[in-house]
């Protein structure tokens, strides 16, 4: 398929705002895409080059992209930093070193989709000496074959910025349309695959039924039940009945496990793969779960070694993205394992059966060994004293708080469901995604100082702004954040960046406020960090419709 076809489409998706419309557009376009391709279109779609749940990367940054528009076209560094510049994208940049290019292309064909994607794949696995060299060379050659606007794209598309406003919903609504089956279906089989990319290829070879026989796949991750907020333990019974299940909420990582035979493979709620990172969490499984096949999940809590302490949740985050020095972490900050939920089991899926009996069959398999693989603390009961004794119990644990689950309820991946509550005693806090950034002055001239928060659109699939946290962080916080964003950065003018959104915070504030400056419409009032939150995507941060409803509530209590 011609590259410029999926060109035509951003173009077209661009020119709208509209939800309905971009779904119609999508599914129109979609209907005429060969089946042999279509994973990869939804993906480039969404801006993706790989599934969601592939921890892998392209590699190539901004300054490793002006070299390759460089080699691409025979056009100057220094005119492409000025392009770049006056637009402040690179991908703008990429398309007028195109229309000057000033050396000729021998036997140009048109760029293809199968072999943009094929260069993209082959750099993501590139690794040792000339690394950097043969990276660039395969961009520059998509580069060299490609037309001003399909340059724009491809450049878009390797920086993370595709920005046509296509999120999950669209897709899932466009594939919905485009071959005439259930939506609920569609976003179903998304969950248990983590791609629609493969949902939309079955949907057009085998149509409703295939997706009917999407099944769990061990080794490939699915997405999590997440829960609702609980006001206190009456809210709690309230919603989830009487008797309830409550357990510990710990504070830690939360974990998918895969297990077939000896294989074990490790998963955050993000859906990285951090089976290396976590080796005790590897041998506690294979030595203290007695099943072939199954996926379990649970609570990976930090401890003192020296102590026996829990650890707060920020602690084991530093070793979800480490690459070296894995064993003395693992010594330095050891994780105790508490499971809470079956969802597979000797080739059987278990999310259908109650809440209560999945707990059973996790009991049957997993056999506890202290500071290493345990089951999640947990009492039923209907008497609010006693819940509120054991929630008070979880706090001097040092833990989160409480999860309150109906007893009865079947496991539903991907939702955020009312029959699994969470209560901790915190103030409400926002997730929110950095999109920008400041160069501080003075004694802070060396960091990013000044950081724009920004909360999801899920209508548009944009991040809108929220407000900026310039106050309440530690020298150690400015450096660490500093370290995160740098390599994020995008575009810059004067001391502003702008940075690729990657990394979601905590933010506690004063009050949320209307506002006209901010694209929300909204603005908090001296926000500040509570926390990174590393064990969330960008997917995962908060809506605009939570910041209204937040400033709804705090508008009723005034």
């Amino acid at each position: 398929m011609e590259y410029g076809k999926l060109v035509e489409l951003y173009q077209k998706l661009e020119a709208t705002t509209k939800k309905l419309e971009m779904t119609d557009i999508l599914a129109e376009f979609l209907k005429g895409v060969e089946p042999e391709v279509l994973p990869e279109v939804i993906l480039l779609t969404m801006g993706r080059i790989f599934p969601e749940w592939e921890q892998k990367e392209v590699g190539v940054a901004a300054n490793l992209m002006v070299q390759a528009i460089k080699k691409a076209t025979g056009v100057s560094e220094d005119d492409i930093i000025k392009w770049w510049k006056e637009t402040g994208d690179l991908g703008d940049a990429a398309s007028s070193a195109i229309k000057s290019r000033r050396q000729a292309v021998l036997f140009k064909k048109p760029l293809t989709v199968e072999m943009l994607v094929s260069n993209l794949r082959k750099a993501a696995e590139l690794e040792g000496p000339g690394t950097i060299e043969k990276k660039v060379s395969l961009v520059a050659e998509l580069l060299a074959s490609s037309k001003p606007e399909e340059a724009r794209y491809i450049v878009r598309t390797i920086l993370g910025e595709l920005r046509v406003g296509v999120g999950e919903g669209i897709v899932r609504d466009a594939i919905s349309k485009a071959f005439g089956v259930d939506a609920n279906l569609v976003e179903r089989a998304y969950y248990l695959t983590c791609d629609y990319g493969i949902v939309a290829k079955l949907v057009k070879e085998e149509g409703e039924e295939g997706l009917k026989k999407v099944k769990i796949e061990l080794g490939r991750p699915i997405k999590v039940m997440l829960a609702q907020k609980a006001k206190d333990i009456k809210d709690g019974f309230e919603k989830v009945g009487r008797p309830c299940a409550i357990e510990f909420k710990y504070d830690g990582m939360r974990v998918q496990v895969h297990k077939k035979g000896d294989e074990v493979i490790v998963f955050t709620r993000r859906l990285e793969n951090v089976t290396k990172q976590f080796p005790e969490i590897v041998h506690g499984v294979k030595e203290c779960v007695k099943a072939k096949e199954c996926v379990i999940e649970g609570e990976a809590v930090g401890y003192n070694p020296k102590t026996g302490e829990p650890l707060p949740f920020q602690m084991i985050s530093r070793r979800i993205k480490r690459k070296y020095e894995i064993e003395e972490m693992a010594k330095q900050i050891p994780t105790e394992t508490f499971f809470f939920d079956i969802v597979y089991l000797e080739g059987k899926e278990t999310m259908s059966l109650p809440f209560e009996e999945r707990r059973k069959l996790l009991s049957k398999i997993v056999t506890p060994k202290e500071k290493l693989i345990g089951l999640a603390k947990q009492v039923i009961t209907s008497d609010e004293k006693e819940a509120e004794e054991f929630y008070q119990e979880a706090l001097k644990a040092k833990q989160e708080g409480v999860m309150l689950k109906n007893l009865k309820a079947k496991y539903q991946p991907g939702t955020r469901v009312g029959y699994m509550l969470k209560l901790k005693p915190i103030m409400e806090t926002l997730d929110l995604v950095i999109v920008g950034a400041e160069w501080g002055e003075g004694k802070r001239a060396k960091w990013l100082s000044s950081f724009l928060l920004a909360c999801r659109d899920p209508e548009s699939g944009k991040l809108l702004t929220v407000g900026k946290m310039a106050t309440g962080l530690t020298e150690a916080q400015f450096e660490e954040m500093t370290q995160r964003l740098k390599p994020l950065i995008t575009s810059e003018k004067g001391r502003k960046v702008e940075v690729k959104p990657k990394v979601v915070v905590e933010v506690g504030y004063q009050e949320i406020q209307k506002s006209p400056k901010y694209e929300s419409g909204f603005a908090l009032r001296f926000p500040r960090l509570i926390r990174f939150r590393d064990d969330k995507s960008v997917e995962e941060a908060d809506t605009l419709e939570r910041v209204r409803k937040l400033y709804e509530s705090e508008a009723r209590r005034v």
